[in-house]
């Protein structure tokens, strides 16, 4: 007599099948980041477009505006199935793939700008840091956000990455309120000893 599956088995194999939901990039033309998260939200596609104030001066006067922090971009989060969703939509150039494949953003570094965001942190944009001392906020209302600290004219900055985009933000922080999880200097010696296993094993 043929063995039966479990209802377990069963749940196991639907759930495999199901795909999670992760962090996409879509590229759209200049000034339309906010009217393609407007247009994204209509078809139920979770969308992340941070933004921060900035001063621009107008013929006569100075206004203070909420500009996009990653001009250019919107964040998505969905399903791969679900792509043309956000590529049909007016104002979207491309998704942001490699030979054909969705490139996720990290969780991390999607919930750390959210955190900034929503704990009211005066982000502005920061050129791109992959090097640096990297520590992690220990305590205070940013405790546990992750990034690489800069002293600038006398100011303690925080460096906040998207990796895939090659774009940073910034906030000022409390030095006191931060502990080192990695220096430069082992970092650089990280990536050299790294270097050094893939030259030999490209040589063997």
């Amino acid at each position: 007599m043929e063995a039966l599956a479990s209802p377990a088995c069963y749940k196991l194999e639907a759930d495999s099948l199901i795909e999670k939901p992760l962090w996409y990039v879509a590229y759209t033309y200049p000034r339309h980041e906010r009217a393609v998260a407007e247009q994204l939200h209509l078809r139920l596609v979770e969308t992340f477009l941070p933004t921060y104030q900035c001063t621009r001066q107008w013929k006569d006067r100075r206004v203070k505006l909420d500009v996009p922090l990653f001009a250019g971009y919107v964040f998505t989060r969905l399903a791969t199935r679900d792509r043309l969703k956000v590529i049909s939509a007016p104002g979207v150039i491309r998704m942001l793939s490699y030979r054909g494949v969705l490139v996720p953003v990290s969780d991390d570094e999607i919930d750390g700008i959210r955190m900034c965001v929503g704990r009211g942190a005066k982000l502005e944009p920061h050129r791109y840091l992959t090097a640096g001392d990297r520590v992690r906020v220990r305590d205070g209302i940013f405790e546990g956000l992750k990034g690489i600290v800069v002293r600038q004219n006398n100011k303690c900055k925080l460096v906040v990455s998207i990796g895939v985009i090659h774009q940073s933000v910034s906030l000022e922080i409390d030095p006191d309120c931060l502990e080192l999880i990695t220096s430069a200097k082992t970092r650089v010696e990280e990536k050299s000893t790294n270097r050094l296993r893939e030259d030999s094993a490209l040589a063997v």
